[in-house]
């Protein structure tokens, strides 16, 4: 299985982290990531990770101004495609086709091609732009995931809140791994 991760410019960074440092663990997962160059900053900002710790947990890494990279064509395979984090912007231009980046082309690709795409917004509030561009997405076959962790399991740190919504959307991916506690697992 072949995974594009791209981290966007909001808070939230270590949902992408952690994505990829998962899928690195499981056999016969390739992961691509294209990063933006705000999303560089904030891996330095909130989290004690490198560019260079992500190298080792990606097969390959991409910058968003890339456009002559293979992910800008559809006729580059993979599967599936997570944003996570997932800017408004970045889902605005999604919903509306702007490709100005490769992320956004990348995803646009996927779409096309009926692919599995999961958007994992973390911005709060929502203004009703916001929901048309999530809803507009949704239609087109987007999985809009928004990363709000539970509580029914108990958790006891933040590394449980944030495989909590990891392990959601490796559920959305299909990918069975035990990353949290399900409901009714308890």
């Amino acid at each position: 299985m072949r995974v594009v991760v791209a981290m966007t410019g909001c808070s939230g960074i270590i949902y992408g982290v952690r994505l990829l440092e998962t899928l690195k663990q499981v056999d016969g997962i390739i992961t691509y990531l294209i990063i933006s160059d705000t999303a560089k900053k904030i891996l330095k900002l909130e989290t004690q990770y490198s560019l260079e710790d992500l190298r080792k947990i990606s097969y390959a890494i991409f910058s968003e101004d890339d456009m002559m990279a293979p992910l800008a064509s559809s006729s580059f395979n993979i599967d599936a495609m997570v944003i996570v984090p997932c800017s408004l912007k970045t889902l605005s231009a999604l919903a509306y086709g702007l490709s100005q980046n490769l992320i956004v082309r990348c995803a646009d690709n996927v779409l096309r091609t009926r692919k599995k795409l999961v958007l994992v917004p973390r911005e709060t509030p929502l203004s009703d732009i916001h929901l048309i561009n999530m809803l507009k997405l949704f239609r087109r076959g987007a999985i809009i995931l928004p990363a709000m962790p539970a509580f029914y399991h108990n958790p006891r740190t933040i590394a449980d809140l944030i495989d909590f919504v990891v392990g959601k959307i490796l559920d959305a991916l299909n990918i069975r791994l035990n990353v949290y506690t399900k409901w009714g697992t308890i």
